[in-house]
């Protein structure tokens, strides 16, 4: 197996013209200067590389593939190492030529327990509750994260943790990394709680297949063609105020110290992003405009403009975003009217919400809704 310039990986006797590295390149080409960056722990991309050995690939093959400069492939290499966000995704774009199994990220994930977490994972175990490790988590997330946004919403019987895209990334590849991390959420809620009356679902938005022999048994059920992104708890959640047995407030307090030095550490261009999505939310005028947050932020809108474009968004992009995740919340109350949720969502016409939400999830709302209902 060899990679070639021109994008025609040889795989056995098999030529495969890479159409995914072509589009995860045109992509990697408008991301941030901070993805040139090493912010990211070589752990991650480590559990890429060794899930798609076992499952028959290359190693060699994926590295090559991916191209990665000299200064990420030693960090990979290295144990504590740091590599690139751009790497992380040309790692996973590669694995995904390498193995044709869109629901690797599972297995990757399996490879990624609270130990693989560094400080962060050291921060959840000695935790109070697991609802104060469920907001280390929320707080933090970025010192392990990068790539990806972390926002929980919790609600009487549910509480929702969402996963945001932080920079942009072909479709197959966002879902492998977002598949990985919920999974290892998952591996961290089965440590902290087992055995907890809690039900626990992973929401993806894309379909896919699994390859036979894939083993599922030990996760969640998985939503399909949702709206958002994320791992929904439901059930008694008086639970996550519950003392946990590894509770350490010595050993929290050390390790909350180190997360916070290396919040400071990291790039700190994404703040402004994650300030703008937490704070689009539906209110009782609708949602915030760009002239709004930007007041709220304390900058001027073209400041406010200019910054999210250095991150490779706009206002409306994260307002569809918002509409996207909000428009999920809102369809499960049975006594919304439809054209009450278009309204809170901010289209003066329910006929623009239907085909909007339709482009997001391949069905109506009123058919989501049902599908719902049932228990779909």
């Amino acid at each position: 197996m060899r990679f070639c310039p021109d994008r025609i990986i040889i795989i056995g006797d098999h030529m495969v013209h890479s159409e995914l590295m072509e589009e995860t390149d045109k992509l990697l080409a408008n991301l941030p200067p901070w993805t040139r960056q090493p912010t990211q722990s070589a752990t991650y991309p480590h559990a890429f590389v060794e899930a798609a050995v076992a499952a028959g690939a290359s190693r060699q093959g994926v590295l090559e593939s991916a191209a990665l400069s000299q200064a990420d492939l030693a960090g990979l290499e290295e144990p504590g190492g740091l590599v690139s966000l751009r790497s992380v995704i040309r790692i996973a774009a590669a694995v995904l030529v390498h193995t044709d199994d869109d629901s690797l990220g599972f297995a990757c994930g399996q490879r990624m327990p609270l130990t693989a977490h560094g400080h962060l994972g050291y921060a959840l175990m000695c935790a109070d509750t697991p609802r104060q490790a469920i907001h280390i988590l929320e707080t933090y997330w970025h010192v392990r994260g990068r790539g990806a946004l972390c926002t929980v919403h919790e609600e009487t019987q549910r509480v929702f943790l969402e996963l945001l895209p932080e920079v942009d990334s072909p479709a197959r590849v966002q879902q492998m990394l977002f598949s990985a991390m919920l999974t290892s959420i998952f591996k961290g809620i089965e440590f902290l709680l087992p055995q907890a009356p809690i039900t626990v679902e992973f929401w993806l938005q894309y379909d896919f297949s699994l390859r036979p022999g894939t083993d599922m048994a030990s996760l969640p059920p998985v939503r399909l063609g949702m709206p958002r992104v994320g791992i929904a708890l439901e059930g008694d959640l008086t639970i996550l105020d519950a003392p946990l047995q590894t509770a350490n407030p010595e050993g929290l307090r050390a390790a909350l110290a180190l997360c916070e030095r290396e919040s400071a550490l990291s790039a700190a261009g994404s703040d402004v992003l994650r300030r703008v999505r937490t704070a689009l939310v539906p209110g009782p005028d609708g949602y915030l405009s760009l002239e709004g947050l930007a007041q709220m932020l304390h900058m001027t809108p073209r400041t406010l403009r200019r910054r999210l474009q250095e991150q490779g968004y706009n206002y409306q992009q994260l307002l569809e975003d918002a509409r996207r995740r909000d428009s999920a919340q809102l369809l499960r109350d049975p006594t919304l009217e439809i054209r009450r949720i278009s309204e809170k969502l901010g289209y003066l016409n329910p006929a623009n919400f239907t085909r909007a939400f339709k482009g997001w999830t391949g069905m109506s709302p009123r058919e989501w809704r049902r599908q719902w209902e049932n228990g779909g």
